[in-house]
């Protein structure tokens, strides 16, 4: 009698969308549900009364009723890592939470038709997924798991919820323990697993060459080019001609430099700077020129359609371009004429633009800058350039502030970056705050990008243009926020749309220097909608621009390379007809953008794991990342390694997930650990395979730990013989 009167107000959504334009009476719907005593028929009569009162159903005529509003949707399936999801609509302030009994063989990523089954006041609505319209992936990395005439293999993603079935004839030479790639090739009806096939087997798990091309294989990310790709790119005219010259403006007498990483091979861009005769100063923003080598529909231009972008790992680049392209002919490398794409301002000191100019250009940078060699220039008030520098910082400081001014987002996220030794192994984490000359950089390329998409949709109009666009946070997102920050004494006003910008730059002016900063920082960005590229210009709200594109990297971007060509189409007076295949085109680019992130991401992760493999039994001052019911993330102050505490680990009390104040909560001490508190943690495991770090809270100390600790002394002094032998 219990299990009948479980989920029954779902049962009954379940029964009525499935025919959302009939009407059914009490009676019909038990009948459909097989709920046949009286009592059972009185229950489906008050859950009938109750859905009334909340307007999800309406009364068609006395005692009959129907499904009232929209509850079938599509969006994409957001895995959790505790085998539940939920499914992003556009259309919905908030996601569709999808308990794991109705995930109905969905798959992270897929894109997903799935309906509401109830709401829950404040909470995500509840539904499930009715069909599976379109997979994200097939093929996934995973450990080889034998058994008796058959094998699983457990997949790396801990999103991904299920393992796959793989007999033994599909196997094709993988054995226990090995990682390969396996491709799904069917879910049966009643199958609880997926059916799959080993293509490729990888290695041994926890290798480097392993690890980082089972990166690669997961977010299908090509290791070469085809030859043929390769043999395009080198009959390639390596020679500029003078009839190829006198096409474009000269602007090779101008003192003209790039500033870029140490460890840069492609230089996107250059700059230039030239004193004018009215006292202002025209500053050239010079891009590669690759759309004069790489021709709509070639095999260059297909291989870098696909490809969409450049992927940066910590160990090596996939790039969009053969080298013949990114690092040779493209790269406005220093002492060569290089063809190039401009936008040039005439501008005074205070950042003030009176003209602008878009063409193609010839060029010659007379030096390569690293951001520390001209920081250097600055710093010292002397050295090569530095009347350049010094006018480029002050007008780059006066468009940052103009843009601020505006209602620009001011984030300044630390950037990881790794010191690896010969084997590629990393010896050293630096944590990288931007300084000025990353910030010169910065705002002359969002002045190029800005300006190119004004002129093209400001004063062109109704032209077919590939926009940048970042949409306006979503509303629970920010209540979210605004619910935590208010635990840390901050407050922020959400009531004027208009002022909200200023509100959170406040927010983030108010914590730089506070112990929450890093914690706020993350907690602001996952406010944020994602960029994306479009046709459908609706402006940039995290830069404060009503126009912006990519303009500035076509080395790495594809879309940069179609905002090219169709500027230059523009120029010539031509039109552009087929906003639907440029459309697809940016959502290609989306995607792609997308998928290199995370492989990035899964990249960092595990150079992090692999660092803190040999600090075993070492204590790391932290702060609260995140707090769960199944423990608390910390993520270590000098490196940025994020790890977990189990709940269940922490012996000096029994703690509960608070889920309203993002804490755990000691029952017998009443101790609370929560968002954004130090803590000193001690490394416990490391799990390369997971890319999954283990820490212990430093001063919870029990009678297990003292046993624990005597372990992991073993391990250090190993560990410590390690770093010794690297340095």
């Amino acid at each position: 009698m219990k299990k009948d009167f479980e989920n029954l107000l779902i049962r009954i959504l379940q029964v009525m969308s499935e025919e959302p334009r009939k009407s059914f009476n009490y009676k019909q719907i038990a009948s459909k549900l097989e709920l046949h005593s009286d009592e059972l028929r009185r229950k489906v009569q008050e859950e009938l009364e109750k859905l009334l009162a909340q307007d999800r159903i309406e009364e068609t005529s006395r005692g009959k009723y129907r499904i009232k509003k929209k509850v079938v949707f599509l969006g994409i399936l957001d895995m959790t890592n505790n085998k539940s999801g939920f499914v992003i609509v556009d259309e919905l302030d908030k996601d569709i939470f999808i308990p794991n009994a109705f995930l109905n063989k969905a798959l992270h990523g897929d894109l997903v038709e799935a309906r509401i089954l109830r709401e829950r006041g404040k909470r995500n609505p509840e539904g499930e997924i009715l069909k599976v319209i379109n997979r994200a992936k097939t093929h996934f990395t995973g450990i080889v798991r034998m058994k008796k005439g058959f094998a699983f293999v457990d997949p790396d993603d801990p999103k991904m919820y299920k393992s796959f079935y793989v007999p033994e004839e599909d196997l094709n030479g993988a054995e226990h323990g090995e990682k390969v790639v396996v491709e799904m090739t069917d879910w049966p009806e009643k199958a609880g697993s997926p059916f799959g096939r080993v293509v490729k087997i990888l290695g041994k798990p926890g290798e480097h060459e392993t690890e980082i091309h089972s990166i690669l294989d997961e977010y299908n990310l090509p290791y070469e080019f085809e030859p043929e790709i390769e043999e395009a790119a080198k009959q390639l005219p390596k020679i500029i001609t003078p009839e190829e010259i006198k096409k474009r403006r000269d602007m090779r007498d101008r003192v003209t430099f790039t500033i870029d990483p140490t460890d840069a091979k492609d230089f996107d861009d250059a700059l230039s700077v030239k004193r004018l005769s009215n006292g202002r100063w025209e500053i050239g923003v010079h891009i590669a020129d690759v759309s004069h080598y790489v021709k709509p529909g070639d095999v260059l231009d297909q291989e870098a359609y696909m490809r969409a972008t450049s992927v940066y790992l910590v160990d090596r680049v996939i790039p969009m371009l053969p080298e013949v392209l990114s690092n040779q002919l493209c790269s406005l490398r220093p002492n060569e004429d290089k063809l190039t794409f401009s936008v040039v301002f005439e501008m005074d000191e205070s950042g003030k633009v009176y003209k602008k100019w878009f063409g193609r250009t010839v060029i010659h940078s007379d030096k390569r800058f690293t951001y520390e060699e001209a920081q250097e220039i600055l710093d010292k008030g002397k050295g090569l350039f530095h009347e350049q520098l010094e006018i480029l910082n002050k007008m780059a400081k006066q468009l940052r502030a103009q843009r601020f001014k505006r209602g620009a987002i001011s984030f300044e996220r630390s950037e990881v970056r790794f010191k690896l030794d010969e084997q590629k192994n990393p010896v050293e984490i630096l944590v990288k705050i931007p300084i000025d000359t990353n910030k010169l950089i910065e705002e002359f390329m969002l002045l190029a990008n800005r300006s190119v998409a004004e002129f093209v949709g400001k004063e062109l109009k109704k032209k077919i243009f590939v926009y940048r666009v970042h949409d306006k946070p979503k509303r629970d997102k920010l209540e979210e926020l605004k619910n935590v920050i208010k635990k840390f004494g901050y407050k922020i006003d959400l009531r004027n749309d208009k002022k909200l910008a200023q509100a959170i730059n406040k927010l983030l002016e108010d914590v730089k220097h506070k112990k929450e900063r890093t914690l706020v920082e993350l907690l602001v960005l996952r406010t944020m909608s994602k960029a994306v590229y479009t046709t459908d210009n609706r402006g940039h709200y995290g830069l404060a621009f009503d126009y912006y594109t990519h303009f500035t990297s076509p080395i790495r971007r594809y879309p940069d390379v179609m905002v090219h060509r169709l500027l230059q189409k523009y120029l010539d007076g031509q039109t552009v007809r087929n906003v639907t295949a440029y459309e697809k085109k940016c959502i290609h680019a989306t995607d792609m953008e997308i998928n290199a992130q995370h492989a990035e991401w899964d990249s960092i992760a595990y150079m992090q794991a692999k660092y803190i493999k040999d600090y075993i039994g070492e204590e790391f001052e932290g702060v609260i990342s995140g707090v769960t019911e199944w423990g608390l993330y910390v993520e270590l102050t000098d490196t940025l390694i994020e790890g977990m505490v189990r709940r269940t680990e922490i012996f000096s009390d029994y703690f509960i997930f608070d889920p309203d104040d993002k804490a755990l909560v000691g029952q017998r001490t009443r101790k609370r650990y929560q968002l954004g508190d130090d803590v000193r943690v001690r490394v416990v495991d490391v799990d390369l395979v997971k890319k999954h770090v283990t820490f212990e809270l430093a001063d919870d100390f029990t009678k297990h730990q003292a046993m624990v600790r005597e372990q992991i002394k073993k391990r250090k002094k190993k560990n410590q013989k390690k770093r010794n032998k690297r340095k």
